[in-house]
């Protein structure tokens, strides 16, 4: 699908595009196995995590568990995760980027913001820019994407969900009303199924019943934060520009465990597990933290967060590990209460010259950090960078299965 909507206003151009891949882990599948190709595929086997257009015409969902995609779409094709491959792709993919435009700002290894503004007069329109865009990665790659272009960020990742699978939608100066108003509040960032249920309660179901309703009435619904933000977006106002080179404010990780029955044994392994994982990360990126927080996902797909903050930023995996744990055990009750299918770990307040405040010790021996602690980390990070992640790990880890390290964007 390639079109645009709504009225230019003359002088005014959109420049922003949001570029998605379709579909990223099946679609590399299929490119690279023919046989794949117009089949219902799903990438992993315990957990779906991806699949296919084909597969998801069924109903099949990312995080479904294996079983629940089988039964709603017995056809489909299981093939295990190729994480490399993943890899790989995603880098031929921002080499496309970066040789459209140099203000290229990831989101994820499979979508970004480009920004062609000063592109017009020695490459085409934005529109122009976007077509070429597709088929190059197309020739190049291999690989359909999907890109949206508006006036603002907001705007064109909403334009790019519009028109997937493989499409291209720009939305013009002067038509983001006319574009915006008929979706449903749930395009909107920030409305979840909550705030959705809450709007739905006063007959509030598309963007433009926001607009109608006004900002001061829905700070009184939902806050004043909350009403604000929902009312600028509702207006198509969203003044964040690309940033290429955007360091992360959060670095994290998490595990779809699937449905059933998962013991406190097993949850606290998963968890230990991603904060090494994180933790790894946070130093080779020489980045510290100071929040920790637990996410959770229970059986009945409601969600939840906990959050401690620690007194020092820090990359030291004991310290954020107990923080960590000691969230994971004042949830238990709740996880019990409801089952849990996902738990994930994320570390935010970063600091991203990776600076650790020394502390003087005015604690009690007995609850003094251990000085080694950092050495240790410093070790282990020798070994796995020297023999792999797998070489030397915990032992409440072995025989366990370690979940699937998705690839990441740079930290």
């Amino acid at each position: 699908m390639e079109s645009s909507t709504g009225k230019a206003k003359s002088g005014e151009a959109a420049s922003i595009m949001h570029a998605d891949l379709d579909s990223f882990y099946a679609s590399v599948e299929q490119r690279d196995d023919p046989r794949l190709r117009g089949k219902p595929v799903i990438v992993g086997g315990g957990v779906v995590l991806a699949a296919s257009y084909e597969a998801k015409a069924f109903g099949v969902r990312t995080a479904m568990s294996g079983g629940q995609a089988r039964a709603v779409c017995p056809q489909a094709i299981v093939v295990p995760p190729r994480m490399e491959a993943y890899s790989q792709a995603s880098k031929d993919v921002f080499d496309v980027f970066h040789d459209t435009t140099p203000l290229v700002e990831g989101i994820s290894i499979d979508e970004a913001f480009l920004d062609v503004g000063g592109l017009q007069k020695i490459a085409g329109s934005a529109l122009e820019i976007g077509q070429q865009l597709r088929r190059d990665v197309a020739e190049q790659v291999g690989l359909p994407i999907t890109v949206g272009i508006a006036t603002t960020k907001f705007l064109a990742k909403v334009a790019s969900a519009f028109a997937k699978p493989d499409g291209l939608l720009l939305v013009p100066p002067g038509g983001e009303l006319e574009f915006l108003h008929p979706l449903n509040i749930e395009r909107l960032w920030g409305v979840g199924k909550v705030t959705a249920e809450k709007l739905h309660v006063l007959d509030i179901r598309t963007v433009g019943d926001i607009a109608a309703y006004g900002e001061r009435s829905l700070a009184s619904v939902l806050g004043k934060g909350a009403g604000a933000h929902l009312y600028a977006l509702a207006m198509g106002r969203d003044p964040r520009r690309v940033q290429p080179g955007k360091s992360r404010s959060s670095i994290g990780a998490q595990r779809a465990l699937g449905r059933g029955r998962h013991d406190a044994a097993e949850v606290e392994a998963s968890l230990i597990g991603l904060v090494d994982r994180v933790t790894h990360r946070m130093r080779g990126a020489q980045r510290t933290g100071r929040t920790v927080m637990l996410r959770l996902r229970f059986a009945d797909f409601t969600r939840a967060t906990r959050s401690h903050t620690l007194d020092r930023a820090t990359a030291d995996t004991r310290d954020i590990l107990d923080a960590a744990l000691e969230l994971l055990h004042e949830a238990a009750p709740l996880i019990a209460e409801k089952g849990i299918t996902l738990v994930g770990v994320t570390v935010s307040s970063i600091d991203r010259g990776g600076a650790e405040q020394l502390e003087l010790q005015f604690d009690a021996p007995s609850v003094r950090r251990p000085p080694e602690a950092s050495a240790l980390d410093r070790a282990l990070d020798g070994v796995h960078k020297k023999f792999g992640s797998t070489s030397l790990t915990r032992g409440v880890l072995l025989g366990r299965d370690p979940g699937v390290s998705v690839p990441l964007l740079p930290d």
